[in-house]
């Protein structure tokens, strides 16, 4: 055949398969990312106990399938039919499944918990909740259910007897609840002890704590709804631990040591349930006691470490005791500049420094049976990685994901076998499993789900930050028919502040799938991650404190100096748009970067610092008597004048986190300015629109940029 014949039919070819290409749509974008488009996987991967069988769901998590580490077929070992038959449920998924032993698992219907035998398909009601609890607690034989009604403690023992912990009648003091706003890696409130003899609890008395107000606007007339919200510089919550004995119904409370508003975090039992450790924080977060305290009496034992710092300390981690039998425990830390573990006893020496690397640790995800391995997760050398390594308790350290990505590994009790899945830049999911040799076998490769729509590319560099030597990552997403010879306006997303990375080594490259659909509007859209961003260690995250903007907007206009420098960016149409935090850069940059933005979409943002919460903002602002002209120069509303571009303000009328008075003081300033801005509310959302109104809201941002970005 002729060669220019065949030039033209593969031309054919490939025009045709362009033009079948679907266009994914704004309503897919926000919410298909995790569904339709989600990779597969072994959903709902768990080991069964004392065994290296392992199970997971398919059909919607109706089916579940069971496999072992050494033979990988799957076979069907129960369906959800067969449960809802033996037990009278009307369950429509698995989730939630918890095992009980080799044979047996538990699963929940409207606050009813049954166990289910696999080997015989027969099940029984364990116990049933009350309709209203909350924040509901097994201890780890499943005998024993700790649940809050209202403000107050119960448990459901064995024998089905409610039995009240707490009777406090002041509405102010709330038990077995988060306390400090979930910061310090608090998640609950409610601890049981290793045996079950004891059930620990955080408290707070909040009774000084100002009242803020929410509109409710369901209501006729509308009502407003009171929240407890500490805010900078005022009064804060005073919190405690309680003790429970369950035998003797007798409860010690740990209140503390320091004055009556530092902060308790980080609770933990010592396997023999004789002593409790807290974390003791003083309020102005730089100054750390981890306190031991006899389980029994609530007496102060001993301080087992300190440690300060003249920005602030941080602890997010309960000690971890890798070993049953033993008291010693592994301490997470900053001290090196970087989060590294460390295994000391309770008398406070130091044993082992277990890791010590140039990078951060995360968390620790278990030990082998032994409790002579621990393996936990880290970033590794490269910070938009999380890999996963093992540590014996010489400081041995050995990395096992071989591959560079984003894993979630589930290691066996024994730590034979270790299940990882797992996703980077090229690969939307592969699930491996790890022999205690390290040596792999590949369960399943998840397809592109995106294979035949139109989706475009990003591209991961780094740059240099404002200081001139530290490495920023960048993330460019391009359109499927990116031309270079064109240009292109940009539309740069923002976060910027601590605690957040929104650059990482995963599919899509830790994008928003709506990104993507920008792209093809015409768009390029560009995030970088400055100084003051998560997983780099602490004195790249630390550089904000005190300041909090300020070195941010300087990397984020390298960032723009970057984009001009590129030949296919339009330099005067360039967007800006954040959330929370990044709505605070957007507005930051939009008012005292004046000329880089011509437009700007700031949702929930914060726009004074004193109004926001003690525990976060005190840790990188201090207080406004502290700290009076951080809190000068970080006050958005006082750079009102400076606005050129256009701006959109977003808040959730019911925002709790960051209250809507920021957001409404920013409109009044302009308004006395006499500056033109636009302002959308979203009723009875809170700091995040969710649920079928995102589409709403993704929507309202996008279209307010390619609108006005011209």
């Amino acid at each position: 055949m002729n060669q220019k014949i065949i030039l033209f039919l593969s031309l054919l070819l490939t025009l045709s398969l362009q033009a079948q290409k679907k266009k994914i749509t704004l309503e897919e974008a926000v919410l298909q990312q995790g569904r339709a488009f989600r990779a597969d996987g072994l959903t709902g991967f768990q080991w069964i106990p004392n065994t290296n069988k392992y199970v997971f769901y398919t059909d919607a998590w109706t089916k579940m399938k069971s496999a072992s580490s050494s033979n990988d077929a799957a076979t069907e070992l129960i369906t959800l039919t067969d449960i809802n038959t033996a037990l009278g449920t009307k369950l429509k998924n698995f989730f939630g499944l918890q095992w009980l032993d080799a044979t047996s698992f538990m699963v929940s219907e409207n606050g009813t918990y049954y166990s289910y035998n696999v080997t015989t398909k027969s099940g029984k009601k364990i116990l049933k909740s009350p309709e209203n609890a909350e924040n509901t607690t097994f201890d780890g034989n499943k005998q024993n259910l700790a649940f809050t009604e209202g403000n107050n403690l119960y448990f459901i023992n064995g024998k089905g007897e409610k039995i009240a912990v707490t009777n406090e009648t002041n509405k102010g003091i709330v038990s077995g609840q988060s306390i400090a706003r979930n910061e310090f890696g608090i998640s609950g409130g409610i601890f049981w002890s290793p045996k079950s003899n004891y059930l620990a609890f955080y408290q707070k008395d909040e009774t000084e704590v100002a009242d803020y107000p929410l509109l409710d606007i369901t209501q006729t007339p509308g009502q407003l709804v009171n929240i407890k919200y500490p805010m900078i510089g005022q009064k804060s919550e005073k919190p405690r631990v309680g003790i429970y004995n369950v035998a003797t119904g007798k409860t010690v409370f740990i209140t503390p040591r320091g004055n009556p508003d530092d902060y308790l975090t980080n609770l933990s039992w010592t396997p023999d349930e004789k002593y409790v450790l807290v974390a003791e924080l003083n309020r102005g977060q730089n100054d750390m006691n981890l306190n031991l305290y006899e389980a029994n009496t609530g007496v102060f034992v001993r301080t087992i470490l300190n440690e300060k710092n003249q920005r602030w300390v941080e602890p997010e981690h309960e000690a971890f005791f890798p070993n049953a039998k033993s008291n010693n425990f592994v301490w997470f830390s900053e001290k090196s500049g970087f989060q590294n573990l460390y295994y000391y006893t309770l008398e406070g020496k130091l044993i082992k420094q277990l890791t010590n690397n140039a990078f951060v640790t995360r968390d620790i995800i278990g030990t082998n049976t032994a409790g002579t391995e621990i393996y936990f997760k880290a970033t590794g050398p490269s910070p938009t990685n999380m890999l996963v390594y093992k540590v014996d308790l010489k400081g041995k350290q050995t990395l096992i994901t071989k591959d560079p990505g984003v894993h979630n590994v589930i290691p066996s009790a024994d730590g034979n076998w270790f299940f990882d899945e797992f996703s980077n830049h090229d690969t939307p999911s592969k699930s491996v499993l790890y022999d205690k040799n390290l040596k792999a076998k590949t369960l399943l490769v998840s397809p592109n789900k995106y294979d035949g729509y139109e989706i475009g590319t990003a591209d991961i560099k780094t740059i240099k930050a404002a200081d001139g030597t530290t490495d920023l990552y960048t993330r460019l997403i391009k359109p499927s028919n990116f031309d270079p010879t064109k240009k292109y306006p940009v539309l740069v997303y923002v976060y910027g502040g601590p605690h957040a990375q929104m650059i990482t080594n995963s599919y899509l490259d830790g994008a928003n799938l709506w990104m993507y659909w920008m792209a093809e509007q015409g768009y390029l859209v560009f995030t970088v991650d400055n100084r003051g961003s998560d997983n780099r260690g602490f004195a790249f995250e630390s550089i904000i404190h005190g300041n909090l903007a300020a070195n941010e907007m300087d990397d984020q206009l390298k960032g723009v100096e970057y984009l001009k420098s590129l030949p296919y960016v339009d330099g005067n149409r360039l967007a800006v748009h954040g959330w929370s935090y990044g709505g605070f850069m957007t507005t930051s940059l939009m008012l005292r970067k004046p000329d880089t933005f011509k437009v700007g979409v700031a949702g929930g943002p914060v726009i004074d610092w004193r109004w926001y919460e003690v525990m976060y903002g005190e840790r990188y602002m201090d207080t406004p008597a502290e700290n009076p002209k951080g809190f000068e120069e970080t006050t958005v509303y006082n750079y009102v004048k400076n606005l050129k571009g256009k701006l959109l303000l977003i808040h959730g009328t019911s925002d709790d986190v960051v209250v809507e008075q920021h957001n409404l003081s920013l409109v009044k300033k302009f308004v006395e300015a006499g500056k033109q801005v636009d302002y959308f509310p979203y009723p009875m959302h809170k700091h995040n629109v969710t649920g079928k109104d995102r589409v709403h809201l993704i929507q309202k941002v996008l279209n307010y940029v390619i609108d006005n970005n011209k």
